[in-house]
C-alpha cells in the first residue's frame, strides 16, 4: 500500500514511459542487418519539438499514475521538486523530512481509502438487501434457506453434480447495475472448476442444476465476496449470474 504513495512513483512512471517507447515494435531487420525503417511521416505533433512531445507524453503517463490521489497534489510544488532534483539543486525537504511526510501521507491515504470503502460497502449492502427483498416476490424466482435466489431458465435432464465434482459451465456475471465483470461467453470458452472451490452461492446454486440446465442466480454478498470484495466487485456486492451447466467432468 505504501508504495502507491511514494514520491518515487513519478520516476517509475517516467521510466516506464521511456521503456515502453524504447521497446515499441519495430520492423524486423533483413538478413543483411539493415536498420529498421524510419518512423512513418506524420507522427510529429504540430507546434511541439520532439523533446516537448516526449515530455508531454511522459506527463500524461505520470498524471494517470497519480489519478487516485490527484486531489492531494499541488502541481506547482510537485513541479518545483522535480526541477530541483533534475537540476541537482538543493530541495526544500531533506531526505529525512521527505521520509517522515511520506509515512504520514501514506497513513492518511490508507485511512481515507478505508473509510471510502466502508461507505461504499454499506451502500452496496443496503441496496442488495432491498433488491433481494423485492426480487424474491417476482414470478419464477425461488429462494433457499441461505438467501440464495434462483430462476430456472431451462431445466436439464442430466445428473445433479455433487459438491466434490468438477463441472464445466458457461456463465455471465453482472453487478446489480448490469455491469458485466466476468463472462465465459465473452472469452469464447467454457470454464471448468471444482464445485467446492468457488464462492458459496455458486456451490449451492450449481448443485441445484441437472446437467443441461440454465439458471439465473442472485447471490447475496454473504454468499459471494462479502465485505472484502474482489475488484472490480465491490465490498458487500450482490451478484447476478446466468449459468449453463454443460457437463460434470470426472
Amino acid at each position: 500500500m505504501t508504495s502507491v504513495f511514494r514520491s518515487a512513483v513519478l520516476m517509475t512512471a517516467i521510466a516506464c514511459s521511456m521503456s515502453c517507447t524504447a521497446q515499441a515494435p519495430t520492423p524486423e531487420k533483413d538478413a543483411a542487418g539493415a536498420k529498421p525503417a524510419a518512423a512513418p511521416a506524420g507522427t510529429a505533433v504540430a507546434g511541439m519539438t520532439e523533446k516537448q512531445s516526449n515530455s508531454y507524453m511522459i506527463g500524461m503517463d505520470v498524471a494517470k499514475s497519480l489519478e487516485a490521489i490527484k486531489d492531494e497534489i499541488d502541481i506547482t510544488s510537485l513541479t518545483q521538486a522535480m526541477q530541483a532534483v533534475f537540476a541537482g539543486k538543493p530541495t526544500k525537504l531533506t531526505p529525512a523530512q521527505a521520509e517522515q511526510i511520506r509515512a504520514s501521507f501514506s497513513q492518511k491515504m490508507q485511512t481515507k481509502m478505508a473509510a471510502k470503502a466502508a461507505e461504499a460497502g454499506q451502500k452496496n449492502l443496503t441496496e442488495g438487501q432491498a433488491f433481494l427483498a423485492a426480487n424474491k416476490t417476482k414470478p419464477g424466482v425461488r429462494s433457499t434457506s441461505s438467501g440464495l435466489q434462483y430462476q430456472v431458465i431451462r431445466q436439464g435432464a442430466g445428473p445433479l453434480p455433487q459438491l466434490t465434482d468438477k463441472v464445466r459451465v458457461n456463465y455471465k456475471g453482472t453487478l446489480l447495475d448490469g455491469t458485466t465483470f466476468d463472462s465465459s461467453y465473452d472469452r469464447g470458452e467454457a470454464a471448468e472448476f471444482a464445485l467446492n472451490q468457488v464462492i458459496p452461492g455458486w456451490t449451492e446454486g450449481v448443485a441445484l442444476m441437472p446437467v443441461g440446465s440454465k439458471y439465473k442466480l442472485w447471490i447475496p454478498s454473504n454468499l459471494a465476496y462479502g465485505p472484502n470484495g474482489q475488484p472490480p466487485i465491490g465490498a458487500n456486492a450482490t451478484l447476478v449470474f446466468e449459468v449453463e451447466l454443460l457437463d460434470i467432468v470426472k
